[in-house]
């Protein structure tokens, strides 16, 4: 018998009531991760074959939107809500969602999913928007009552997105004369400035961790220069501002991210996948808003830069992500196998196959968007086939959690 399916209380033992019910509704990052693995592995294929005409079905809004959307507040959204409504406990000591709670929340994300593909679309938009701001609420009450306030502008960051997606439903709904588009762009940039924010904290942290006597100095002002010309920047490119202002502060954006990323000490990470999949992912945001940069210029399209933080930087940023706190608390050792190694390097790959192979060789679109999807989705299968198992079930340890 594997040691991981050894029962951890015997009979004559009954599990505290903090083990009792299903582990899969314990915290949140286990039904989120599982919920949002599925649909990057199922959602992108779909698109692209619905982009290329070898699939006629279309959902209940444009194509593009549909998968830009999902995408964003589907696969990502997921991803960050069971992030937080797991690192919110460690945060502050208290109890977030489980049980009951945390499964109407799953529920309200997955029926906004469904939703999103038989309809009827105000059904969607309504469903869509509720979860947001839940969590918004949940975190925001979590973080005054423990006094935590330094994370407080996660729980903002939470509520602009959720403003964001009301805004992109008002603009297909035609209440607002809007540009769909506008507040997706919108949702990416401030997804960006999560993973800027919460990269700056970790990334650093677990490079230390690891490297016996390595010393990463901080660097405050470093760090609100580059976050502010990035938040800065961004803005200018969601509203579509005039190119050389956008331009200017987004390549300075690049060169600070780019800066603060050295800083970080990437090359001791090299022997370590689980470390150096998020150095990694995060030298994609620096290349991204160069590419966006450029773009404001006319010398590339946007689609580089946009793809470049969507598959490079989020997608990276998750899978290291996803791998490393659901082993954490598993209970299982920080190392990674070699299937696992194989998912990075295959996110890696979409983003190269997305975003570098249209821009050397744009006769080669269509082969390279089957190619990285095919990478993408065979990524996340991978951490399903793996870690669907480890979500099931009791930590290693028999602990809460």
């Amino acid at each position: 018998m594997k040691p991981d399916s050894l029962p951890i209380f015997t009979a004559a033992q009954p599990a505290p009531a903090a083990l009792q019910g299903l582990p899969l509704l314990r915290l949140g990052f286990r039904p989120f991760y599982i919920g949002g693995a599925l649909l990057a592995a199922v959602s992108v294929p779909l698109w692209v074959a619905m982009f290329l005409g070898a699939l006629s079905w279309t959902p209940p809004l444009p194509a593009l939107l549909w998968h830009a959307h999902e995408m964003l507040f589907g696969f990502a959204v997921a991803i960050i809500v069971g992030f937080l409504m797991t690192a919110g406990k460690a945060w502050t000591g208290l109890p977030t969602p489980r049980g009951a709670s945390l499964a109407a929340l799953v529920l309200l994300w997955l029926a906004a999913r469904v939703a999103a593909v038989v309809g009827p679309y105000p059904l969607y938009a309504a469903l869509d928007l509720a979860l947001l701001p839940l969590v918004a609420a949940i975190l925001t009450r979590l973080l005054l009552r423990s006094r935590n306030h330094r994370n407080l502008p996660l729980a903002l960051l939470l509520l602009l997105l959720a403003g964001a997606n009301l805004l992109f439903h008002l603009a297909l709904l035609q209440v607002l004369q809007l540009a769909a588009l506008t507040p997706l762009r919108a949702a990416l940039a401030l997804i960006v400035m999560i993973e800027c924010v919460m990269a700056g904290r970790v990334i650093p942290a677990f490079t230390m961790a690891v490297t016996p006597g390595l010393r990463i100095a901080a660097t405050p002002g470093l760090d609100r220069f580059a976050l502010a010309a990035t938040a800065l920047g961004l803005a200018l490119w969601v509203l579509e501002a005039p190119g050389v202002p956008a331009f200017v502060l987004l390549a300075l954006a690049s060169a600070l991210q780019f800066k603060r990323w050295l800083g970080w000490q990437p090359k001791v990470s090299r022997k370590r996948p689980i470390l150096w999949i998020l150095h990694a992912a995060y030298a994609w945001i620096a290349l991204a808003l160069a590419l966006l940069a450029l773009s404001q210029l006319g010398l590339l399209g946007a689609s580089a830069g946009v793809h470049a933080l969507a598959v490079g930087a989020t997608g990276g940023l998750i899978i290291g992500m996803i791998t490393r706190t659901a082993r954490g608390h598993t209970g299982r050792l920080l190392q990674v196998s070699r299937p696992e190694l194989l998912a990075y390097l295959l996110v890696l790959a979409a983003a190269v196959l997305r975003v570098l192979l249209p821009l050397l060789a744009p006769s080669l679109l269509a082969p390279s968007l089957i190619a990285a999807a095919a990478a993408w989705s065979s990524a996340f299968l991978i951490y399903l086939w793996i870690y669907t198992p480890w979500l099931l079930r009791t930590r290693l340890d028999g602990k809460d959690g």
